[in-house]
């Protein structure tokens, strides 16, 4: 194979550029995911029927649907019905938020019923109220067992993020796919950014498993 290492010398600003757009919209998405899934989880245990139901629908329009559709729906469509165009990244954002939030929503739900039932009764036994037992009781156990699949979610995000390069965004997989049409070479485009994704990807999962350690989380994925 004739590999020529210019190419990727030539284009290496343009894939750590698309590295790093990779990783703030993965952030991003992610952080907003997590505040969306939250609501969601707890809207979805609700004892109010309607809102319960709202929140269902919601998962399982999200989780049942292409991540590559949504970013479509909210980048060609959302216009239609808003009266104006959105920018690339906006549209990349909103629909990486939303997806995420969807997933994060189900961890959110299946921690925070992993907690002992006794823990609410006691802490509404102590005078709290049901917001204030979950804020200070329940929330703060089940964050702790939630963290290995939330950082499953953010690695998995960063990976699917490079499905916005079809609407131009400028992260990773863009940068691969201009460099690809602009030399018309194909291991000089896409080798560099797979070995972006997989070093991100590693940097990431060293980095939650360093904290599930901190906390003294039991990992048993």
């Amino acid at each position: 194979m004739d590999f020529r290492w210019q190419i990727v010398l030539d284009y290496a600003d343009m894939f750590l550029a698309g590295g790093w757009t990779t990783v703030k919209v993965t952030a991003i998405s992610v952080t907003v995911g997590t505040l969306i899934g939250l609501i969601v989880a707890l809207a979805r245990m609700t004892k109010m029927t309607p809102v319960r139901w709202l929140a269902t629908i919601y998962t399982d329009v999200i989780r049942g649907t292409p991540l590559l559709v949504q970013i479509f729906i909210v980048h060609f469509g959302a216009p239609k019905l808003l009266g104006f165009s959105l920018q690339a990244m906006t549209s990349g954002l909103i629909a990486l938020s939303i997806n995420s939030g969807a997933y994060v929503a189900e961890i959110f739900r299946a921690g925070i019923q992993s907690i002992d039932k006794g823990q609410m009764e006691a802490s509404r036994s102590l005078g709290m109220s049901y917001a204030q037992a979950m804020r200070f009781v329940i929330l703060p156990q089940a964050f702790r067992r939630i963290i290995p699949p939330l950082g499953n979610e953010f690695i998995a995000m960063l990976k699917d993020s490079s499905l916005v390069s079809v609407i131009s965004l400028p992260e990773l997989a863009m940068a691969g796919r201009t460099v690809a049409g602009a030399t018309a070479r194909v291991w000089e485009a896409w080798l560099p950014v797979a070995a972006i994704y997989l070093v991100l990807t590693l940097i990431f999962t060293r980095l939650v498993a360093w904290y599930e350690v901190k906390l003294g989380v039991q990992n048993h994925r």
